[in-house]
């Protein structure tokens, strides 16, 4: 018996693939559908593809240790949604310049100290990036946001300890969102 704690992965074959879809080009998405194959059973299924640029989320704590959040329309579900300042890594950006630049585009927020909490996929079934996340604290507001075109972003303040809360009473539900308050944590109790 190995004597890491780490489980030992099961060695799986990579699902070959046969033909390459033709991609449609949305701007912030592309998406295909190919066909690849089975490698246990041979057969032949078609599979989606979206490639997509990394994104950046960023939990942005103020001195005072209030949380700045933004709410904004999500078209997915015709609804806001309070979330974290965050946005798409721009090619050839490192994540934590394009971290720094959403927070300042997106709320007017520029954060003292910038740390990087780690990425995950946002759902690798069929997404190819990643999703980086990083705590901004210290953070100071400098001007009034520079916001894109197609956003319309409302900035709000609310107390770092009603976290929990806000997730459990169904407040925040993006679960990039979630994702990043338990990277936090799981980060804090790490050091502890």
């Amino acid at each position: 018996m190995s004597s890491s704690s780490e489980p030992k992965a099961p060695s799986l074959k990579p699902w070959l693939r046969l033909r390459r879809g033709l991609e449609h080009d949305f701007g912030v998405v592309k998406v295909r559908e190919d066909k690849v194959v089975d490698p246990r059973t041979q057969q032949e299924h078609p599979r989606v593809r979206m490639d997509c640029a990394d994104w950046v989320n960023v939990i942005a704590v103020t001195k005072q240790d209030a949380l700045v959040m933004v709410r904004q329309f999500r078209f997915g579900i015709d609804a806001s949604t309070l979330e974290l300042p965050g946005g798409c890594v721009e090619p050839g950006e490192a994540p934590e310049v394009a971290a720094a630049r959403e927070l300042e585009e997106e709320t007017g927020y520029r954060a003292g100290r910038l740390e990087s909490l780690g990425a995950v996929h946002p759902n690798p079934a069929f997404q190819s990036n990643q999703s980086h996340v990083f705590l901004a604290l210290d953070c100071e507001r400098v001007s009034d946001g520079h916001q894109d075109d197609g956003e319309d972003i409302a900035v709000e303040l609310h107390p770092r300890a009603d976290v929990p809360r806000l997730i459990l009473e169904g407040h925040i539900t993006h679960s990039l969102a979630v994702v990043a308050f338990f990277m936090e944590q799981l980060r804090a109790d790490a050091r502890r």
